[in-house]
């Protein structure tokens, strides 16, 4: 019996196999996080246990977009997401008065429409990914080296090949917000606003009225 060591080589495929398999192993738990917290998020009644699992939802998101090296997207999901968009959505959520008993009501009367959407989007991307992205369509990407960025990739590409249209969007986005305080600020007819200039004029006789009259006590008895 030959029992030689591996060559390079075969110890190179080993390695490659055992990170493969590491990375399945991965990305396989945190989509099962990713599909339970999603499921909780629309059956839960309490609504911020529900935002809560809308933050384990996106925050296993973002591990899957690291394990295919997506780190740029993948911090941008939690610094944007998590760490400001829940973050609000929790405030509201808590300052609201919300009926549970309302909540109750109308996810029972909507569920077997909102079961049917679902399957249908399942089933619609079933098809997709086994007729058009299937792994037959499409070879493995290239493994890239351990000094490799993607947010310095990205940045490159943003700056340099789409730097028309990334000002473009710039100048679309300024538009807009120009536009969304022209409308907040305008001055409508029907609309009640304190004007910080006609209370400081205020004076006190405009708004106390001293009156002297008789105190009508009654006798004793």
């Amino acid at each position: 019996m030959n029992s030689r060591s591996p060559t390079p080589a075969a110890r190179t495929r080993l390695t490659d196999s055992d990170t493969m398999t590491f990375l399945q192993f991965c990305f396989y738990i945190f989509s099962a996080i990713l599909v339970f917290a999603a499921g909780m998020v629309v059956t839960i009644r309490n609504p911020v246990k529900s935002a809560l699992f809308l933050v384990l939802a996106f925050f296993s998101a973002a591990c899957i977009w690291i394990t295919l090296e997506a780190e740029f997207l993948a911090i941008v999901l939690v610094l944007v997401y998590v760490g400001a968009v829940m973050v609000l959505f929790l405030f509201v959520v808590m300052m609201l008065d919300i009926d549970l008993a309302v909540l109750r009501a109308g996810f029972a009367r909507y569920l077997p429409v909102g079961s049917v959407i679902a399957l249908l989007l399942i089933l619609e991307i079933a098809l997709v990914m086994t007729s058009a992205f299937g792994p037959g369509e499409f070879a493995a990407p290239a493994a890239h080296p351990a000094d490799y960025s993607n947010s310095k990739e990205l940045g490159r590409l943003l700056y340099t090949v789409y730097v028309y249209p990334f000002e473009i969007a710039a100048i679309i986005l300024l538009v807009a917000i120009i536009a969304a305080i022209a409308l907040t600020m305008r001055r409508r007819p029907d609309s009640k606003y304190i004007d910080p200039t006609a209370q400081i004029k205020v004076n006190r006789d405009d708004r106390l009225k001293i009156v002297k009259m008789k105190s009508e006590g009654g006798g004793r008895a």
